[in-house]
């Protein structure tokens, strides 16, 4: 299929709009289709888009990739099906005049079009490892702030889980599931010589039959009867079909959740063995993993966003979405990797997850300022503070009194610093006891880090009246998770797989904007007013 720019958006003489009365095209004037169509639609680039189709003119040209992102917007906003925005585009004059094909003689989109062109996009990433459409919402949100006259110089961060939309099984359960979904695979194979004796496993009522109708069965002996079953069918497969993903899953699941003691192999016992990070959850949706957070469990995938925000409201600028054993540390330091050089100081706002001294220097590295309102750790003495580093970090200039060091060793196996002093220099010092020095014949000796000379400046900082405004802007991103997951259903996206549960979430993150300009266009946004907004 070819790829070509859409052009075809100006009003023709047989326009949808024409035949409509007054009442009615004030009716859509005043819609959200004209926010969309006037400021959303002309802001979605295309060309990158373009590495997706042929180069060949001949073939049939593609359906317009505007068209296409739009719609993904606006099934996100309203929350609907892909047949729905197929079924309202031909039907509705909102829905063509917000992707500008009031002028079409017949919609362009089919029951097909969004599934392709997702598609597409999935298996460009799989080949590239680029994500197209992050990329597009990334760009349509810079210029939604724009829109907004949002000025980027105070951003915020928060995380959210991300259920997967997979089933909680039990290990026996994975188990169980595992060997099914690769004798299925192995019956439409036409493999039956590696099925022999394993037949029932294709069955679709086996599952209950082995879980909940036996009664004579203990747990134990349905585990032992899976653990050889699993042996004997991968044993099988080792002639030719190791290529098959479902092979794979299976024996996945066999080292992550058992080990093998002489002949005999066993599940992992939670208080003895250990268990890998990224364990599958599921052989529907191999990329979900596990996690405990807060008291609670989840399966599946983990997003960090980061809004702009200002006087004029907020809006998320970039997104990421990662298996949910991915650190709010690690997004920040993923983020901060991929921007470039601030020219104009910025601040980042976030909680205490995302503290660190090497995320603060990556950070000022890029001329970013990064505030994060809590800290984790132990407590250290405010007067760390106030010592002074040497600018590579290999020793301690001066105490907070002015005194150099009479020696200063780093430590290679955790980085402090043992630094010691005169002994009449510390015993006459007023900041002995804060300093916890310890008295010797001669000097008197601590020990610090240069961790606790941050966390000591982050501490002082916490108590000024800057710090307390920075806070009441962080607070504001507390509500996006609950946004995403309540009115655009993040936990339920009907996907399996990081890169699809990727790309619905982008799309949300889209509509989430998109609703966000149109409060801003009609004058609904009621937003606390901050004293560091007026700088």
């Amino acid at each position: 299929m070819a790829f070509r720019i859409n052009s075809s958006q100006q009003l023709s003489l047989t326009d949808i709009t024409n035949s409509l009365t007054l009442r009615e095209q004030k009716a859509l004037e005043n819609s959200w289709a004209k926010i969309f169509a006037e400021d959303i639609f002309p802001a979605i680039d295309e060309e990158r888009f373009r590495i997706l189709y042929s180069d060949r003119t001949q073939s049939k040209f593609n359906t317009p990739v505007n068209i296409c992102i739009g719609a993904l917007i606006i099934k996100e906003m309203f929350q609907i099906s892909d047949d729905e925005i197929v079924e309202n585009l031909m039907l509705d004059p909102r829905y063509q005049y917000a992707l500008h094909t009031t002028s079409f003689e017949e919609q362009p989109m089919s029951d097909k079009t969004l599934s392709r062109f997702r598609k597409r996009c999935y298996d460009y990433e799989q080949e590239t490892g680029i994500d197209l459409i992050h990329d597009c919402v990334a760009d349509l949100s810079g210029k939604i702030a724009k829109m907004m006259k949002i000025h980027p110089r105070i951003h915020r961060m928060d995380s959210l889980m991300i259920e997967a939309n997979i089933k909680n099984l039990s290990r026996t359960e994975l188990l169980y599931s595992c060997i099914a979904k690769l004798a299925r695979r192995l019956h439409k194979l036409g493999r039956g010589d590696v099925l022999e004796g394993l037949e029932h496993y294709y069955d679709k009522n086996d599952f209950n039959r082995t879980f909940y109708y036996s009664n004579s069965t203990s747990t134990e002996d349905i585990t032992q009867m899976l653990l050889r079953d699993a042996d004997t069918i991968t044993g099988r497969c080792r002639d030719g079909l190791e290529t098959q993903e479902e092979y794979r899953l299976l024996e996945r699941c066999l080292s992550e959740q058992t080990i093998v003691e002489g002949d005999t192999r066993r599940l992992r016992e939670k208080k003895k063995d250990s268990f890998p990070k990224a364990m599958m959850q599921s052989p529907t949706d191999p990329d979900a993993t596990y996690r405990e957070k807060a008291g609670k469990k989840y399966r599946g995938y983990v997003a960090n966003v980061e809004e702009a925000v200002d006087s004029n409201g907020s809006v998320i600028v970039d997104y990421q979405f990662e298996q949910n054993i991915y650190s709010d540390s690690q997004f920040l330091q993923d983020r901060l990797a991929g921007m470039e050089q601030q020219e104009e100081g910025t601040v980042f706002v976030t909680d205490g997850a995302y503290c660190g001294e090497s995320n603060t220097q990556a950070a000022q590295e890029k001329n970013i300022q990064l505030i994060t309102t809590a800290l984790t750790g132990t407590e250290v003495p405010d007067i760390y503070a106030d010592f002074e580093f040497s600018e590579d970090g290999s020793k301690i200039l001066r105490c907070p009194m002015g005194n150099v060091p009479q020696s200063c060793c780093q430590s290679s196996s955790n980085g402090h610093y043992y630094v010691s002093f005169p002994k009449e220099v510390c015993m006459n010092c007023p900041h002995k006891e804060e300093c916890r020095v310890k008295e010797h014949k001669k000097v008197c000796s601590f020990t610090i880090s240069l961790t606790a000379g941050y966390r000591a400046k982050a501490k002082r900082f916490m108590k000024t009246e800057e710090f307390s405004l920075l806070s009441r802007i962080r607070n504001g991103i507390e509500t996006v998770p609950s946004v995403l997951r309540k009115i655009y259903h993040a936990d339920r996206m009907p996907v399996h797989g990081i890169s699809r549960n990727r790309l619905f979430f982008g799309c949300k993150v889209a509509a989430f904007n998109v609703r966000k300009l149109f409060s801003y266009r009609n004058g609904w946004g009621h937003y606390a007013q901050n004293p560091l907004f007026a700088e």
